[in-house]
């Protein structure tokens, strides 16, 4: 039997090679839309994402991790589940495309209404995606999920791009999202057929009933608490702040989405094997968090003392206004990166009640937040700092209720393994403050490889002085695995 870290470590490693890979193709795709298409042009799309991402949660109804959870499904079963997750995705999808008139009205934008049925093929074709991945993902097959998304993310972004160069203005935004999903969901089908029954199986749903219950009604409070800032924004401020507040956001999300959802997709398949040993589960996830722990509390602080750089760099001066929204949303990126591992350790305890309980509080402090920022101080700053606070007391609250019911331990191990993280990022924030004073009227690429550097060469040493993990001896071990091999 492959152990659990043999698991862990083959899993992360070709998820890694497809985020990281996946990154350079993101950055190079966004720079270049940045460049041709309006911000009111992208906070449009922003609203579309969001409200079809709604519906998405209706469709799939907490099913994928609850498959992945269950080790007992047979293959009559998993058809059952395939046909309901169909029909439902078929009415979902009709639904949203009749619907996307009122949207359009609601936002006052006659475009957003062809933008929406448009995108309504996005719901059908991610409903037949969720048992086919889901498969994928219970059977440990990261090696081809890796190289599926590689793939179909460089071909999607080559076609937006010849888009936008050609004139498609907003509608190149929308190749992405519908060319992804439709090949996605053909691969997977493809790896893992199911028949199509006229049965809504019923009986086979009620097998993972518990489980997928809290896990949709986690998703539906979740998806508030995450995007009602977007809905509210463009509603209320207009498309063009909305635009400039996606890009800070998604420019945020950009090191959380590759480092966390480069283990997240792995910890649940591996770990939910130790549903019956919490102990075991906590020990585990301990080691998770310390290494995460570091990377992300120095992350925050290279991203916010490099805040200008990296905006002007990517997307270019016309987004200027965006520079102080990221900043701020940056201080809050190595929480995020360990709280977004919580909800795989909840699942793989097999205890989707206490995630809901922890995301309603989730929820309630971030929905506050958003309205604080938009209807009492008015400014996306206030949104900025508002959201950046709720997630500092979600971060507390959520690991609470996860030591307290779930493990049923003390908290204070968890809590230790910040201390040498919090002393790195002490000494990050001084070194930068210093180095500010010298470079701010300098070229932009220059300041930020400055940055880079002291940020690099700052954290290797810490890490390897203070033996929380000796990377001579892993550079030694790798080379002599290389000659070895050579040989």
């Amino acid at each position: 039997m492959v152990s659990v870290k043999k698991q862990l470590i083959s899993g992360i490693t070709y998820t890694a090679i497809a985020k990281y890979s996946g990154i350079v193709i993101s950055l190079v795709v966004t720079a270049i839309l940045a460049r041709l298409i309006s911000p009111s042009d992208f906070g449009i799309i922003a609203i579309a994402m969001v409200i079809i991402s709604f519906f998405g949660v209706f469709s799939d109804l907490g099913i994928s991790p609850a498959i992945i959870q269950n080790k007992d499904l047979s293959k009559k079963e998993l058809s059952d589940i395939f046909s309901f997750t169909l029909w439902i995705g078929i009415f979902i999808s009709i639904l949203f495309f009749l619907l996307s008139g009122l949207i359009a009205k609601y936002y006052d934008s006659k475009i957003l209404r062809s933008i929406c049925q448009l995108l309504s093929v996005n719901l059908l074709a991610n409903t037949l995606n969720i048992v086919p991945n889901a498969l994928l993902m219970k059977n440990k097959e990261f090696k081809f999920i890796a190289i599926r998304t590689l793939m179909i993310q460089f071909l999607a972004g080559i076609i937006s791009v010849i888009a936008a160069l050609n004139g498609a203005g907003l509608y190149a935004l929308l190749i992405n999202p519908i060319f992804s999903s439709i090949t996605v969901s053909i691969v997977s089908y493809c790896k893992y057929p199911q028949k199509l029954k006229i049965t809504l199986g019923f009986h086979s749903i009620s097998k993972i009933f518990t489980f997928s219950f809290y896990q949709f009604w986690f998703n539906i409070v979740n998806f508030f608490s995450r995007n009602l800032d977007k809905l509210l924004i463009g509603k209320y401020m207009g498309m063009t702040p909305l635009g400039y507040y996606e890009k800070s956001y998604r420019l945020m999300m950009l090191p959380l989405q590759n480092i966390t959802f480069v283990i997240t997709p792995v910890m649940h398949p591996v770990l939910s094997q130790f549903q019956n040993d919490l102990k075991h589960l906590s020990w585990s996830y301990l080691r998770i968090v310390k290494l995460l722990a570091f990377v992300g509390m120095a992350l925050s602080v290279f991203l916010c003392f490099s805040s200008r750089e990296i905006v002007l760099i990517v997307f270019g001066p016309q987004w200027l206004k965006s520079v102080s929204v990221f900043q701020i949303l940056s201080i809050t990126v190595g929480m995020q990166i360990i709280l977004s591992t919580s909800g795989s350790i909840f699942q793989a305890a097999n205890n989707t009640k206490h995630m809901f309980i922890s995301g309603c509080s989730s929820a309630v402090l971030m929905v506050s937040g958003i309205l604080c920022g938009i209807f009492i101080f008015k400014t996306l700053e206030a949104v900025a700092w508002g959201i950046s606070i709720a997630i500092f007391l979600t971060f507390i609250q959520a690991f609470f209720i996860m030591y307290k019911f779930t493990f049923k331990l003390s908290i204070i191990p968890f809590l230790k393994q910040f201390i040498s993280p919090l002393i790195l990022s002490a000494i990050l924030i001084l070194l930068f403050s210093i180095l500010s004073l010298f470079v701010n009227n300098m070229n932009i690429i220059f300041s930020f490889i400055l940055k880079g550097i002291l940020f690099v060469t700052v954290s290797l040493l810490y890490i390897q002085y203070t033996h929380v993990y000796d990377i001579k001896k892993a550079i030694i071990t790798l080379k002599e695995k290389y000659l070895s091999s050579k040989n």
